[in-house]
């Protein structure tokens, strides 16, 4: 029986005591099946696992650092596929079943994660890189290819400073920072008067090369940072946009702070961290210094025991650290800038009520369920906008000589035209309404009150239709309808054949002006 100070628990105690025994022992227990069944959904959603998994991996593995691993980090699409196709060939040349094209390849890579799409900024075309995912894939797989010796001595000696140098930076007791500092001070002098001296001997070659292949395994890890970074600062946005659309009137520190102009991605922690990286990066004077150290590395005996690309990396180590910089930096400002503008648009506004609308409507559709099957019809249509969908053997080639002339172009004298024959082109488009008034005004003349079908008596339609059109537009402008009266209009059609019309009557008792 468990005791508390030599008394025995209470029955509620005692229960209290054994179920935190059976949780500790649960625990003990179960992490390692915790932690396999977290590997578990860590493989399913890690895409660099996924790479590693696929059964063409070293098929994937090997197109991709050719074409994205080094210089080439961003193609454009079209390119991309042209080369990979040159390679799908080769490969499939030494049996290995490859059945897709290159663009299908690309397509499921960039769906499982491997690739990114970007959009370029001055066409309507798209780049593709490798995703934080594929370069920590590619980086392990050239690791277990080419390892690197960790037990060196540089590799201790730079555990070594760094490890002194935040020991003296955290000791908050100052005496010991300067008793620290002290010490290093006294090395360097030791070591100032060893070289007067000439106690002192230059680092030997095979030392010094042990020390420029830990600086370039370093180096080699930039990308995979780079790429990183970008995808935090990403992740950041899509953050920040799903809190300003699930944001409510209790809940309106992101909308303030947009408005108030604040740069949330800027001032997030990582936006602060890389802002202090990228201010070292172009600082002029450590630009300088470390453009004058690769230099004079270079330059050394057993520089030449480098090979090309390594020696590449290391010249154009901090160019590229800049111009990943300036990207990333105007990546973190087109997303401030981007959230800046949606909020003050009100865009978010209309994302709202749209996800209010489609939460509304999958409630409905879940209370639904009980009663209706997915697929049962309703009764209703509705047409979606799709694109038609026909087969290739369709699509017909354009042939430019079709469109050349097979004739020989002839070129005919302008004739003199005469006024009968522009008053005939005019009469056949367009209605005689001067003829039509003199055709009024005679009838007019001859008696009072006269009717459309008057005028057409004493003077035919020499228009047909158009001259019936006529008249009426005429006697509804300047004649009076007759109540409960209607006249028959004859005219003659330009086939010949007669036609009539039965119309409300009009009667004309003025001159028309």
């Amino acid at each position: 029986m468990p005791t508390h100070r030599g008394r025995p628990l209470a029955p509620q105690q005692h229960r209290r005591w054994f179920g935190n025994v059976v949780h500790i022992r649960n625990n003990v227990r179960m992490s390692t099946t915790a932690r396999a069944l977290r590997l578990m959904e860590r493989m399913k959603d890690d895409a660099a696992w996924r790479l590693l998994r696929s059964d063409n991996a070293p098929v994937i593995a090997a197109i991709l650092a050719e074409h994205l691993g080094d210089d080439d980090v961003r193609l454009d699409a079209d390119e991309l596929y042209e080369r990979i196709d040159a390679d799908l060939e080769n490969l499939r040349g030494r049996g290995i079943a490859l059945p897709l094209s290159a663009r299908a390849y690309v397509a499921s890579w960039r769906d499982a994660g491997f690739l990114v799409r970007r959009a370029t900024e001055h066409t309507r075309g798209e780049t593709l890189e490798l995703s934080s995912a594929g370069v920590t894939a590619l980086r392990f797989l050239d690791s277990r290819e080419t390892p690197t010796r960790t037990l060196t001595e540089s590799r201790l000696t730079t555990l070594s400073s760094q490890l002194r140098q935040l020991a003296i930076d955290t000791d908050p007791q100052s005496t010991r920072r300067l008793t620290r500092l002290h010490q290093e001070r006294d090395e360097i002098d030791a070591r100032i008067s060893a070289i007067e001296e000439g106690r002192d001997e230059v680092l030997g070659s095979d030392r010094a090369l042990e020390r420029a292949h830990d600086l370039l395994a370093q180096a080699t890890e930039v990308p995979d940072d780079f790429a990183r970074v970008r995808a935090e600062f990403e992740e950041l946005n899509a953050i920040l946009r799903t809190r300003i659309l699930a944001a409510d009137d209790s809940q309106r520190d992101v909308l303030d702070d947009i408005f108030r102009g604040v740069n949330l991605i800027g001032d997030s922690d990582a936006g602060r961290s890389f802002s202090g990286f990228s201010r070292l990066v172009l600082d002029p004077a450590v630009g300088s210094a470390f453009e004058d150290d690769a230099r004079q590395i270079l330059d050394r005996d057993f520089a030449r025991e480098l090979t090309p690309a390594q020696r590449r990396t290391l010249r154009d180590f901090l160019p590229t650290l800049k111009d990943r910089s300036a990207e990333i930096q105007t990546v973190i400002t087109q997303f401030a800038r981007g959230l800046r503008r949606y909020v003050r648009s009100q865009d978010y506004q209309t994302d709202r009520l749209l996800q209010a609308e489609i939460r509304d409507a999958m409630n409905a559709a879940m209370g639904a369920a009980q009663y209706t099957k997915p697929y049962a019809a309703i009764g209703v249509e509705l047409d979606l906008s799709v694109v038609g969908i026909s087969s290739i053997g369709a699509v017909s080639l354009h042939d430019p000589t079709d469109l050349d002339a097979t004739g020989e172009v002839t070129s005919n004298e302008t004739a003199e035209a005469s006024l009968a024959d522009l008053r005939l082109i005019a009469r056949e488009t367009e209605i005689d309404f001067d003829e039509l008034r003199t055709m009024v005004n005679s009838a007019i003349d001859d008696g009072s009150g006269t009717s459309v079908a008057d005028v057409l008596t004493a003077h035919p339609a020499t228009q047909g239709v158009a001259s019936i059109v006529g008249l009426l537009a005429l006697a509804a402008e300047y004649g009076e309808q007759a109540a409960d009266a209607t006249d028959r209009l004859s005219w003659q059609g330009a086939d010949g054949v007669d036609r009539h019309a039965r119309v409300s009557r009009y009667v004309f008792s003025e001159r028309i002006p």
